[in-house]
């Protein structure tokens, strides 16, 4: 019996290439979280060299958990994993409460060790709320995860700093423009392996074709280490108090519901659907993950739903190309100079790639909503609001802000708020107190009850 896709080993040099293009496309993503906090705290560009290369290496890592797998943990899915964003905003907070700035990766890294303890012991728990998953609602949720990426490629294809005179500028534009342009007829008019690695060739074209315009800085290759190790615990033990605890803990919890819906829609993607074993082994990974990466100076990891499209858009549904991925990480955090290489690619054309990316996310919830009944009103009413509730932090970026900040974690992100919108609302419609409503089919949401009080349809004979 031949091997599923998703246990498939392919050619060294073609695992080597697109486990590459998997580390392109999330790269930023990555170095974003460090670069941020430690701007906040203060740190020299040494130690923030230092900072980013040890979350690479702590990502790598947590990608091999998640994707090769030991005992029963790794959802063994082609799952790169790295810094999640959502806990940027409770950790530049952490920095802002702490006196004494250089307490403040200690106490951030203390916190996210129990945090990913805590989530580890409850990832049997947390798994079992599968069932409350239908297509209806994994559907809605995919499509959340492309949409909500969508802003992300759309800021780096205007620039990488929002106070640059040229950010959005026709150039920068451009550069995007072409990079989605390039990848787009690398998909149209080749095949086989070079089709399968457009993105890859797109970053790497479009690169080239950015440095007339300088856009493109080596800099950074030049000022880096050839070999570098993240030494355990450079910036001081780990700290534990109990305010940073519980905004961390929050996070593990935005955390996991964003994996467990990643799971669902990879799984969907890779056509082996992730059940509730899957799911809880791919949790132990994300919080076992995160617990080891403070060791490393590391922040909290998690799934990181970009590559979700890669996946989605080449076809290439190897968990050990994605391995590759990893390696490659790992490497980079002990080579500040091969990291580097990434950051020389400019922030519009990963930009232009970006969208191709993203927007395949978008697309593949599309196709799980086709399965998921929508000639049912309920079911239309579910992804109406879900959808709605989901988009409001992408349209109206401050509609929470009289929230309190713990609150605004969760509401902030567009596929939290949308995951639990749509699992309530299936609760609700789908599985509490239901009658009659489920049998009678209504094309739109707003149209009048009649039909719905009618007597039900006799079953057909047998």
């Amino acid at each position: 019996m031949a091997d599923h896709p998703v246990d498939e080993k392919l050619p060294a040099l073609k695992m080597a290439t697109t486990g590459l293009q998997h580390v392109a496309a999330m790269y930023a993503g990555v170095v974003a979280p460090p670069l941020i906090v430690g701007a906040a705290i203060g740190l020299t560009a040494g130690e923030l060299t230092f900072l980013t290369g040890a979350c690479l290496f702590t990502a790598g890592l947590a990608t091999f958990l998640q994707t090769l797998g030991i005992w029963k943990i790794g959802a063994r899915l082609p799952f790169v994993n790295g810094v999640t964003f959502a806990g940027v905003a409770p950790m530049t907070a952490i920095v802002a409460s702490t006196e004494d700035k250089s307490d403040a990766l200690p106490v951030i890294f203390g916190a996210v060790i129990v945090a990913g303890l805590l989530g580890f012991l409850a990832a049997p728990v947390f798994c079992k709320a599968i069932r409350f998953f239908p297509p209806v609602v994994t559907g809605t949720v995919i499509t959340l995860i492309g949409i909500s990426l969508l802003p992300v490629a759309f800021g780096w294809a205007q620039g990488p700093d929002p106070a640059a005179h040229d950010y959005g500028s026709a150039t920068n534009l451009g550069l995007a423009a072409v990079t989605l342009l390039i990848v787009l007829l690398l998909r149209r008019f080749t095949t086989g392996f070079v089709k399968q690695i457009a993105v890859l060739l797109g970053l790497v074209i479009g690169t080239l074709i950015a440095i007339p315009f300088g856009a493109t800085d080596f800099g950074p290759v030049a000022d880096a280490a050839v070999i570098g190790f993240p030494t355990p615990f450079h910036f001081g033990a780990p700290q534990f108090q109990l305010a940073a605890i519980i905004s961390m803990c929050v996070v593990m919890v935005v955390s996991m519901t964003e994996s467990t819906a990643d799971m669902l829609a990879l799984g969907e993607i890779v056509e082996r659907p992730a059940d509730e074993k899957t799911i809880a082994a791919g949790l132990r990974a994300d919080t076992l993950g995160s617990a080891i990466s403070p060791l490393f100076n590391g922040f909290m990891c998690s799934a990181f739903a970009q590559n979700i499209g890669l996946v989605a858009m080449t076809k290439i549904r190897s968990r050990y190309v994605v391995a590759a991925g990893g390696g490659f990480l790992v490497l980079m955090g002990l080579c500040p100079m091969a990291a580097s290489l990434i950051a020389v690619v400019p922030r519009p054309v990963l930009g232009g790639a970006g969208v191709v990316l993203f927007g395949s996310v978008a697309a593949s919830g599309i196709q799980t909503l086709v399965r998921a009944a929508l000639d049912k009103d309920n079911n239309v009413l579910i992804v109406a609001v879900s959808l709605a509730v989901g988009i409001i932090p992408i349209t109206a970026p401050e509609f929470y802000h009289a929230f309190p900040e713990t609150a605004r974690i969760v509401l902030d992100s567009g596929i939290s708020t949308g995951c639990v919108a749509a699992v309530l609302l299936n609760l609700v419609f789908n599985h509490l107190g239901r009658g009659s409503r489920d049998a009678h089919d209504v094309t739109h949401p707003m149209e009048t009850g009649e039909e719905l009080t009618r007597a039900p349809k006799a079953p057909a004979a047998s």
